[in-house]
């Protein structure tokens, strides 16, 4: 943590403390009971000296926190000290278990992120879903829950987004009350606020894997199968254009991250992204970031200048972490000419609907193009298109493995080279049987493995390949 960051986290959580009279509720509840409670502060000793800590702790260690300057290990240190000490004089009778949790809950209001620590340091957590300061959700092997947890009030929740926001240099208000910014372990964060929000500040975290799944890992979970993994470890080795097309928290960026793993060491990859996510564990990787406009307007740098750029920048593959503007004209423009193996992500539905979008896309460049050369120019990029879903029970699979075939009068063909098969069922606790098949058809592009050295298992696609 740098010196700006300590001393933004001891002047937001001074004024926490002193502000913040009763603390957030934490108390374990059912979620009836919790929706009972909205709207009124909850009768509980160990709130009420929670309360009185956070008060006390304000008046001894606020000054400090804003004159002294030391590491945020000996800051933590301190505080853990003093209210050690403060619990020592406290004449109501508490538990062992609520004197560690009164001490946890102020560490977390002054230094971290209030009642959305805990919710952080659950590696099981995926997603956290504030929906007003009295209502927090999180998503937990794919399927949505409420938490035990959640806000004083409105003021409680924008100090918090206050503080995340800060910490990247933006900033959230009624001029400008949508952000995204992201947490320093790399989770990515975006925030709406009154007047566009109605019933309270929205906050959304998508959390950053502690650790990089590996392709074994999503055979394990079920993702795809080995068969799959190798045909698509062949395309990038190959250096087919590969895109991921999928809905909002399908796992779009995780099969990226998979393919992009997939890569040489000894090529040069230039990643674009709106949100740094990728991991990629190569050494000579250059990662580009884009940039939204300051306070004033000025100073944006979109994902379209920042694929124009990379092109100059001699790179060997291209990723691109997600195209949803006129970036991707760039994006096929660069699969045309000469960065073959580019890899990236878009919104659809189906590998058809991917293609349907991209041409929507290429025509938000502002170019007056014939759809026809819209469609020529996918053809000849695309090489292959990936779809995943997250299914009903909450698992991510990967549907369809596509094939971009080529042109046939005004239409782009395809063909499905593996399909997910949702005729097998699911089991008695809702989880679907099925797995990513073979549909026994071959590619049109085997010859490219062949021209990079792939060699393939002759049954790989469920006959022999010529």
């Amino acid at each position: 943590m740098g010196l700006a960051d300590i001393i933004q986290a001891r002047q937001s959580g001074a004024e926490a403390i002193l502000r913040n009279t009763d603390g957030p509720v934490t108390q374990e509840r059912s979620v009836g009971e919790r929706a009972r409670a909205v709207g009124r502060q909850v009768a509980d000793p160990v709130n009420e000296v929670r309360a009185r800590i956070q008060r006390e702790l304000g008046e001894i260690l606020g000054p400090k926190l804003y004159t002294e300057i030391d590491e945020a290990e000996d800051l933590e240190q301190q505080v853990r000290q003093t209210i050690a000490e403060l619990l020592a004089r406290e004449e109501t009778p508490l538990t062992g278990a609520d004197r560690v949790r009164i001490t946890q809950d102020a560490v977390d209001e002054i230094l971290g992120h209030g009642p959305l620590e805990s919710l952080l340091r659950d590696p099981s957590i995926s997603e956290i879903m504030v929906n007003g300061p009295r209502r927090v959700y999180i998503e937990r092997n794919g399927r949505l829950q409420a938490a035990n947890t959640q806000f004083t009030d409105e003021t409680h929740l924008r100090r918090i987004i206050d503080r995340i926001v800060s910490r990247v240099g933006r900033h959230v208000d009624e001029a400008s009350p949508m952000v995204d910014a992201r947490l320093a372990d790399g989770s990515r964060v975006n925030a709406i606020v009154a007047p566009l929000a109605l019933d309270g500040s929205s906050l959304t975290i998508r959390k950053f894997a502690a650790e990089t799944l590996t392709v074994q890992d999503l055979i394990r979970f079920g993702t795809l199968t080995k068969q799959t993994a190798d045909v698509l470890q062949a395309c990038v080795a190959a250096r087919l254009n590969i895109v991921v097309s999928g809905g909002t928290g399908s796992g779009k960026t995780t099969t990226l991250n998979i393919l992009s793993g997939f890569i040489p060491d000894d090529e040069r990859i230039v990643t674009v992204e709106d949100a740094a996510e990728l991991q990629l564990r190569q050494d000579h990787v250059v990662r580009l970031e884009s940039r939204p406009a300051n306070s004033e307007g000025r100073g944006a740098v979109s994902t379209r200048d920042l694929v124009r750029n990379a092109l100059r920048m001699r790179p060997d593959r291209i990723v691109v972490g997600e195209v949803r503007d006129g970036a991707a004209l760039d994006m096929l423009q660069a699969m045309n000419t000469g960065h073959d193996g580019s890899l990236t992500t878009l919104h659809a539905n189906t590998p058809r609907d991917a293609l349907s979008r991209l041409e929507t896309l290429v025509l938000m460049a502002g170019m007056d193009l014939p759809i026809r050369a819209i469609r020529d120019q996918v053809a000849s990029a695309v090489d292959l298109i990936i779809q995943v879903a997250r299914l009903k029970d909450g698992s991510r699979r990967i549907t369809h493995v596509t094939e971009v075939v080529g042109m046939e009068s005004d239409v782009v063909t395809l063909q499905d080279l593996f399909l997910f098969d949702y005729h097998a069922g699911v089991d008695s606790e809702g989880r679907f049987r099925g797995t990513l098949n073979s549909t026994g058809l071959r590619p049109t592009f085997t010859e490219r493995f062949e021209a990079h050295g792939v060699v393939l298992h002759p049954e790989m696609f469920g006959g022999p390949i010529r």
